[in-house]
C-alpha cells in the first residue's frame, strides 16, 4: 500500500478517507452462525470477538478458560472441525459456518467421555484450570491415534500448561483411556 507520504501532502486527507472507510472499527459488528458440539448456534458480536468470548459470553459455555490470551498456555483449546485450536486466537467470524466442540461437547449425551472418566480415574487434574484444554488436545490425539504412546502422548500435550501436577497423571489417564477404548470398555 502507498503511504501518504509517498504520494505527497495533497493525497493523504484522501487516503485516510479511504482507511477510515475499509477499516473495522471496534464497535463493528457481525453474525456469526457456528454448530457447537452439534447444536446449531447464531449471534452477533462485534467484529474483535474472539471464539473464546463468543462461547463463553454470548453461548454460556464457560468450560474455555482465558488463560493468557496469547495462545500460549492452551486453556482455551476446542476442535474446530475436529482439530485443535485455540479460541483466544481466533475471532467469532472466523468459525462462521464452521463445527466447533468445546469441552462440555466431549461427552456427548453422557455424563463424561472415555477420556474424561480415565483422568477422573487417574486423578489426572487438580486444580481444573487446564483441564478443556488438556482434555480437548487429548481428545484429538486419540481420534488420529487410537493407542499412542507415551511420548506422542506427551507431545500432543505440550501445547497446554499445568502448574499443579508435573504432567505425569495426565499423561496416565490419556493412556488409560486409550487402553480402555481399544477393549472396548
Amino acid at each position: 500500500m502507498t503511504t501518504p507520504h509517498e504520494l505527497g501532502s495533497d493525497s493523504a486527507p484522501r487516503e485516510a478517507d479511504l482507511l477510515q472507510r475499509t477499516v473495522i472499527g471496534p464497535r463493528s459488528t457481525v453474525d456469526v452462525a457456528v454448530t457447537v458440539n452439534g447444536r446449531r448456534r447464531e449471534a452477533t458480536v462485534e467484529a474483535r470477538a474472539t471464539l473464546a468470548e463468543l462461547l463463553r459470553t454470548s453461548f454460556a459455555l464457560t468450560g474455555t478458560h482465558l488463560g493468557c490470551e496469547h495462545g500460549v498456555c492452551g486453556a482455551c483449546t476446542v476442535l474446530v472441525d475436529g482439530a485443535s485450536a485455540r479460541s483466544c486466537l481466533l475471532f467469532a467470524w472466523q468459525v462462521d459456518g464452521r463445527d466447533v466442540v468445546t469441552v462440555e461437547g466431549l461427552a456427548g449425551d453422557a455424563p463424561m467421555s472415555p477420556l474424561q472418566q480415565a483422568c477422573r480415574d487417574s486423578h489426572g487434574f487438580q486444580c481444573g484450570f487446564c483441564t478443556p484444554g488438556m482434555l480437548v488436545s487429548a481428545t484429538e490425539l486419540l481420534a488420529t491415534s487410537p493407542e499412542p504412546t507415551e511420548a506422542e502422548v506427551r507431545e500432543a500435550l505440550s501445547g497446554n500448561l499445568c502448574r499443579c501436577t508435573g504432567y505425569d497423571s495426565i499423561v496416565a489417564g490419556v493412556l488409560l483411556a486409550a487402553a480402555r477404548m481399544a477393549e472396548g470398555a
